[in-house]
């Protein structure tokens, strides 16, 4: 048997997976990961880091397996936290969870977790690994968890084949159901306790509370743009068929619509958000269909079916092309089919990636609705998780 580290959170999920592990006859050792010590002004949910890990503790004591305590913080703060103000800063909207995954799980906690002794390093995520061997070479695979309303595959997309042939996911075979009914049946103390929410490790906030810690307000103008100009630029560009226009943000500009309100920030907003905008006198929802932080400006559209909030592509640079099946990989020149996500829970899309020197255009059969500058387009062949790369 292997000793296996379990990052405990003091939720249902890992403390399931130490469960499981345990009547597996491993040696399991439970260690909490403390990411993030701050409260004022941005933590809207009661819960503490503390609180979870008394929980933890409580938890570990119950399974009979050793329980330590590991501060991350730092490295939290300054690959995790800072990236994400870099980026809203920037006018992009980043995705903490996947790169909390990429940076600290499996890496900053996995090396802290070798310090055990470990074989292996085991977390709840609702996702699945298997391995084969290809030409001599042992390749790992990472598939979508059985439960497909809890599937969390996305969130690892960034993990490459040396993190995964560490990593081990106890509960991706099982429903959530299952997951709560073991966690019951053993008297758990996480058995009923809600699932987290929020930000990776800092908690449910109030984003725009939390990125004025360091973005400052700067009002600015709101531009409604009338769906009627949009309809008519994408007519013009299926007819010229240049799909690399339809693979990039449209490039609004003030004297296309009309001044409607004021913003404390573009910085502060991302595709398709509708909450925060504040405006009336509309019979539809206003959405944000794009922001220009150089110029401080807003532009929204009227209703979910505003043309700009849908899109035929969108492109992720050459260097941003990440593969967690290597041996897949394509040529420049080469297109590919392949069933994409880009966002958490958004259901699969077909779509075809045309790879370039300068990167890769994604095709959908389907125009897709809020694609976000910043957040991670993901590809699959069939329940399998090839890739992933930053929208452009």
């Amino acid at each position: 048997m292997s000793r296996i580290v379990v990052g405990l959170s003091g939720g249902v999920d890992s403390s399931v997976a130490a469960y499981l592990l345990k009547e597996q006859g491993h040696d399991v050792v439970a260690l909490f990961m403390v990411n993030w010590h701050e409260r004022v002004g941005n933590i809207t949910s009661a819960c503490t880091w503390e609180e979870d890990a008394l929980i933890a503790r409580m938890v570990a004591k119950k399974l009979d397996i050793p329980f330590h305590i590991v501060d991350l913080s730092v490295d939290y703060k300054k690959r995790v936290v800072d990236y994400m103000f870099a980026e809203y800063q920037a006018g992009r909207t980043p995705n903490p969870d996947v790169l909390c995954n990429r940076e600290i799980k499996f890496d900053t906690f996995l090396n802290e977790a070798m310090k055990f002794d470990a074989d292996f390093v085991a977390t709840g995520h609702y996702c699945r690994k298997t391995e084969f061997v290809k030409n001599g070479k042992l390749i790992h695979q990472l598939l979508a968890g059985k439960d497909p309303n809890k599937d969390q595959s996305y969130f690892l997309c960034q993990l490459n084949q040396q993190q995964l042939s560490k990593a081990i996911f106890p509960i991706g075979n099982l429903l959530k159901p299952k997951v709560r009914e073991i966690a019951r049946e053993q008297n758990l103390p996480t058995a009923e306790r809600k699932d987290s929410q929020g930000i990776c490790f800092v908690g449910k906030v109030d984003l725009p509370t939390f990125l004025q810690q360091q973005l400052q307000p700067k009002p600015g103008n709101i531009i409604e743009i009338p769906a009627s100009f949009m309809a008519k630029k994408k007519q013009i560009e299926i007819i010229e068929e240049n799909y690399n226009k339809l693979c990039f943000p449209f490039p609004y500009k003030p004297w296309n619509g009309k001044i409607i309100g004021e913003h404390q920030g573009a910085h502060y907003y991302t595709i398709g958000q509708r909450k925060g905008l504040n405006i009336g006198g509309h019979k539809e929802p206003l959405f944000v269909i794009a922001t220009d932080v150089k110029r401080n400006i807003i532009y929204v559209g009227e209703g979910r079916n505003h043309p700009g909030l849908h899109r035929k592509g969108l492109f992720v640079k050459a260097e941003e092309m990440h593969w967690i099946r290597p041996d897949l990989k394509m040529e420049t020149g080469e297109k590919r089919e392949f069933d994409i996500r880009i966002r958490y829970r958004q259901p699969l899309e077909k779509g075809t990636i045309h790879l370039k020197d300068e990167g890769a255009y994604f095709l959908f059969d389907n125009e897709q609705r809020g694609i976000t500058p910043g957040q991670f387009a993901a590809w699959y062949s069939d329940d399998e998780l090839i890739g992933s790369g930053v929208i452009q």
